[in-house]
């Protein structure tokens, strides 16, 4: 299956991820506070938190098992959190086949290769996962699960997964740059809808704030007026805990003529 660029270097990312470093233990879920000898133990499989964009979508790569030698036929398993779907599994060994089920509703790598070695150890095992684009910013998928099991399904490890929904990027379309500037000139674009927006200059100080609207727009406008001069401004959209920045675009202020009424608009 193809992927874009932006997926490919995901994938090469996970793949670079030496043994269990940077990775951190997933939480327990209601059948391991249930299962004392499984919440005490330490094969569990680990997996680093991921934030996929609404319509996107990320790389979860699962390490961390360290438990007896598993041949020919033993089986990783990933359940996908609720409302999202697994994509893709792109591990290029071909000691391992990747299987993603008809719904999307889970992933598979199956050990093909000699029963010598450790096949499950000192590597990350990387899947793609996809959210929906009406998933709601902030949001943590759940339902996220791994299972690591031997030849004949019984279960040699598990572990929880932490899926968490992005915000998209704001965009900054108005004022255009490198056009000569009023000192408060109308500063508008587009975000997730609902969205707190706050506009930045070139020194991090608060330009304007304001809310995106249903249609994903906003606008708002500079108070205390921009002093003259060139400046840089960038607009950071949050809601539910999560935010993202917008490009920067580079402004020039015209000095105010004395006596002039400032204006709101370029």
């Amino acid at each position: 299956m193809s992927r874009s660029r932006k997926t490919a270097t995901a994938v090469r990312a996970a793949m670079g991820w030496t043994a269990v470093a940077g990775f951190t233990l997933a939480s327990p879920g209601p059948a391991a506070v249930a299962d004392s000898r499984d919440a005490r133990d330490s094969r569990a499989l680990r997996a680093p938190a991921v934030t996929i964009v609404p319509g996107g979508e990320g790389i979860l790569a699962v390490a961390g098992y360290t438990g007896p030698r598993l041949g020919a036929g033993s089986v990783l398993t990933l359940t996908a959190p609720g409302g999202s779907t697994v994509t893709g599994t792109p591990l290029g060994a071909r000691e391992y086949r990747g299987a993603v089920a008809a719904d999307g509703g889970s992933g598979t790598y199956t050990f093909t290769g000699p029963s010598a070695g450790r096949p499950w150890q000192g590597r990350g095992f990387p899947f793609v996962l996809a959210v929906p684009a009406d998933a709601v910013p902030g949001t943590r998928l759940p339902g996220c699960a791994l299972r690591l099991s031997d030849a004949e399904g019984r279960r040699q490890a598990r572990g929880t997964c932490s899926v968490t929904v992005g915000m998209p990027g704001p965009t900054l379309t108005r004022p255009e740059s490198g056009v000569p500037l009023h000192a408060r000139p109308e500063i508008s674009g587009t975000a997730y809808p609902g969205a707190r927006i706050t506009v930045r200059d070139k020194d991090d100080r608060t330009v304007c704030t304001t809310t995106a609207a249903a249609d994903g727009t906003w606008t708002c406008t500079p108070r205390p007026a921009f002093p003259a001069g060139a400046n840089r401004l960038q607009a950071t959209a949050g809601l539910n805990g999560v935010s993202a920045t917008s490009e920067q675009i580079r402004i020039t202020v015209r000095p105010r003529t004395v006596g002039a009424p400032d204006r709101r608009r370029q």
